[in-house]
């Protein structure tokens, strides 16, 4: 897999975690289940990112 792929890919995934976290700090929320929510997608793309950035490393190693 390129490598500019999973790059591309993890600059958008911290993208889309930095707005939710914009989103909290700026009092979006309406209620304590929505920062719930949000904080959760917050967690589930961190992780998601992580996984494309091990897979990116691995593939490195791979190609020697």
């Amino acid at each position: 897999m390129n490598d500019k792929i999973l790059t591309h890919l993890a600059r958008e995934i911290d993208k889309l975690r930095n707005d939710q976290a914009v989103f909290l700090n700026g009092g979006g929320a309406k209620d304590f289940a929505e920062y719930r929510h949000v904080c959760g997608i917050i967690r589930g793309l961190t992780h998601a990112e992580s996984l494309v950035k091990d897979l990116a490393v691995k593939l490195e190693y791979s190609d020697e």
